[in-house]
């Protein structure tokens, strides 16, 4: 059995209820050891707080199912026969009246399943603490973090290097992509934002086909490999060419915030504490309307996941925490400036993860 299964069961306990479902995503790994895809086939492992666990397997899964190291009952099920009988059959065998969930990531459908199979069910959304089981990472987890950071930065550091006026946000953002492949990620962290001169004001913007990047442009980059099931996050911010005093009054601002939250941050305190750190920097400058975003979020498996660093989240951050420090400026219809760093929240302090450099840096001149 996979021995983060205890962490799942004594949950159960301690929310009062029967059993814990996950679904295919993070936690479903994490407590498998195995990947597997969420498609159209209800796919559910349910571990009770005492005895063994059970599982919904599709029928074509099971040959990888065979690579878990798993002791509990198995309910397959195939296509030309639909799976309402597998949930009947998985409520016959495991008796339960409280069932805990994930709210983000269960899907409707299979939610309509359980109950269908057991009417009487109370199904509890406990996304907040299921998740919350992954916040503190352990040295294997963080080491697949700086893997992950590492080879994004050098796929950085590449495309940085043959960046000139006249090429599109859409082939640098190719060739980026190109090279977090090259360096050896096994997948992307999400679909990364590349952006320049007002396009990089918008917070989450698209790769522009038609703009061909101008002299004086900031180029903003937000992205991230993924590797051994985790992610890298990261935001650079460079110009291209020049840079106007505006615009490097604003990058220094940004800078600053981000420097403070770090010097904020160590085990402890909350993640109201060290947003309200970052955003009091921005928040003095000349610069406040600007502001658009929180401090940051939690890192590991998921992009984003608990912690998030905002204010009126009183949450206490213990060590091993990881989560993105990124201030930001927007200056609609102008430019924006990000810098996103990685950090691990230590005992003492921090140990900042990303190691890419952030002084205001001018390209392609």
């Amino acid at each position: 059995m996979t021995a983060s299964f205890a962490e799942y069961r004594q949950l159960a306990r301690s929310l009062s209820v029967d059993a814990v479902a996950l679904v295919p995503g993070p936690n479903f790994t994490r407590a498998l050891g195995q990947g597997f895809m969420s498609h159209e086939r209800p796919f559910v492992l349910v571990i009770p707080a005492e005895g063994a666990p059970a599982a919904i397997v599709p029928n074509l899964e099971l040959g990888s199912w065979e690579l878990v190291a798993f002791d509990g009952a198995v309910f397959d099920w195939r296509d030309q026969d639909g799976y309402q009988a597998a949930f009947a059959d998985l409520a016959d065998h495991m008796q339960m009246a409280r069932l805990a969930v994930e709210g983000q990531v269960m899907r409707v459908f299979v939610h309509h399943a359980l109950k269908q199979a057991s009417p009487e069910l109370e199904i509890i959304d406990a996304e907040k603490e299921i998740s919350g089981l992954r916040m503190i990472k352990s040295d294997t987890d963080v080491a697949a973090l700086q893997k992950a950071i590492a080879l994004s930065e050098r796929a950085l550091h590449s495309v940085l290097a043959g960046v000139e006026v006249g090429q599109t946000e859409k082939e640098i953002e190719s060739r980026l992509i190109q090279a977090l492949f090259a360096e050896g990620a096994d997948d992307l962290a999400f679909t990364p934002i590349v952006v320049a001169g007002d396009n990089s004001a918008r917070v989450h913007g698209h790769a522009r086909e038609d703009y061909k990047i101008q002299s004086g442009d900031a180029l903003l980059f937000d992205f991230g490999a993924r590797k051994d099931g985790f992610c890298a996050d990261i935001t650079r911010t460079v110009f291209v060419g020049g840079v106007s005093d505006e615009a490097r009054a604003v990058y220094e601002t940004v800078l600053a915030a981000n420097m403070a939250g770090l010097a904020a941050t160590r085990a402890g305190v909350t993640a109201h504490q060290i947003d309200d750190v970052v955003i009091s920097v921005l928040e003095a400058s000349p610069f406040a309307a600007h502001i658009e975003t929180k401090t940051g979020h939690g890192l590991g498996r998921d992009v984003h996941e608990a912690p998030y660093i905002m204010r009126g989240n009183h949450q206490v951050l213990p060590a091993g925490t990881v989560y993105t420090n990124e201030p930001g400026l927007y200056l609609a219809g102008k430019f924006g400036v990000r810098i996103e760093d990685d950090v691990l929240i230590t005992e003492t302090g921090c140990q900042v993860l990303t190691q890419f450099p952030k002084e205001l840096t001018i390209i392609g001149s």
